[in-house]
């Protein structure tokens, strides 16, 4: 009896030790509207989505509208705009149903491992390797094609194991001559600069317009060459427009003189006149798909964004302050006690007293027999 006893009590107590915990809720990450998050958003990153933690967006197509939905009451997507349209999906493959639910869920960009493009969608690939510690590559940031976005895979956590950063790639990184970007910044910076309107105006002035679009204000750049000096750059308020130096690295607004033109970088819905001291100056223009000029861009896309503070902490330093990133944000699981543990709980209460009188009366009914 006592065995029998001891091996219940036994197991009561083990349960616990290997019983999993169980998902069933769902949490916010709070520091996407607190903090960390605004921050992140003034400089400049951008919030896209991945689902939910743990769900395959295959088996569970809500969840790409409901992540959606999660991140927009949190945050905006981006300074240029309020709804996300960047998406992040694991694997090679996604299936044409997934595809039209991120299309109609109002995505645009995806990435980042895909071997095929999806109709509607804008691929983006992971081709600038990681920045995790010992896999980062040097090589591939440094061998970029002219124009080209590289994207950067970054992710915080493995289960339970942090992730370590690539400290001297990362200040390598800072420290080049390249345009830091996030996916959506890139694509309507590119859009934009395809939509500028130039044409002469009167006999001394170049007229430079951008209108505005359905999706972000994203600003657009254009080349103009031409042989004249300039007078003065206005914009339709008649003020001064404003300069930024040959190694500005964050897209602003502006514009900058060049051997044989000037660079100009405006809002949708701005105009701007360049005045001349030459009448009837010949000029000609290309649109511009990197900003500034610059050889290429480069976006760190920060994949599984569960918790925000932790897939950026080790970037929160000023030695690191000119990387741009891509969060795509996954709403995190909440895990909740599993309900057998109150039950044993109880068990263990109401088993324990009892061993324990059985105990004590095979003790007695032993004294018995032993002075008989």
């Amino acid at each position: 009896m006592s065995k029998r006893i001891s091996l219940v009590i036994f197991t009561i107590l083990m349960t616990p030790i290997f019983s999993s915990p169980v998902i069933g809720e769902w949490k916010e990450d709070v520091w996407l509207n607190s903090v960390i998050g605004p921050e992140r958003l003034n400089m400049g990153d951008e919030f896209g989505c991945q689902g939910y933690e743990n769900l395959d967006i295959e088996e569970n197509l809500w969840t790409i509208s409901s992540c959606r939905d999660y991140l927009v009451s949190l945050t905006n997507a981006s300074r240029w705009g309020v709804n996300p349209i960047s998406f992040g999906v694991s694997g090679s493959y996604i299936s044409e149903n997934v595809s039209e639910e991120i299309i109609k869920s109002g995505f645009t960009i995806i990435g980042d491992q895909l071997i095929s493009n999806p109709e509607g969608l804008i691929v983006m690939d992971r081709n600038g390797g990681s920045l995790e510690k010992n896999i980062a590559n040097i090589n591939i940031l440094n061998t970029s094609e002219k124009d080209e976005l590289i994207s950067i895979h970054w992710i915080a956590r493995v289960h339970d194991l942090q992730v370590r950063e690539d400290k001297d790639v990362i200040s390598w990184l800072t420290k080049q001559d390249i345009w830091f970007t996030t996916w959506g910044e890139w694509y309507y910076h590119r859009e934009s600069g395809k939509n500028i309107e130039i044409h002469p105006e009167g006999t001394n002035n170049i007229s430079i317009s951008l209108a505005k679009t359905d999706g972000w204000n994203v600003p657009g750049s254009v080349k103009i060459s031409y042989d004249s000096q300039i007078i003065s750059i206005t914009d339709y308020n008649n003020e001064i427009y404003p300069k930024y130096l040959e190694n500005t690295s964050h897209l602003q607004i502006g514009w900058r003189q060049l051997d044989d033109g000037i660079l100009v970088t405006l809002n949708p819905g701005d105009q701007i006149k360049i005045s001349l001291y030459d009448s009837n100056t010949s000029f000609s223009y290309q649109p511009l798909t990197t900003f500034n000029q610059l050889h290429h861009s480069v976006t760190v896309v920060g994949h599984h964004t569960t918790n925000l503070f932790k897939w950026s902490k080790d970037f929160q330093n000023d030695e690191f302050s000119n990387l741009r990133f891509t969060w795509l944000i996954e709403r995190p699981a909440a895990i909740t006690k599993n309900w057998i543990l109150p039950v044993l709980a109880v068990g263990i209460i109401i088993a324990v007293p009892i061993a324990i009188r059985v105990k004590i009366n095979e003790d007695k009914d032993f004294q018995i027999e032993e002075s008989e």
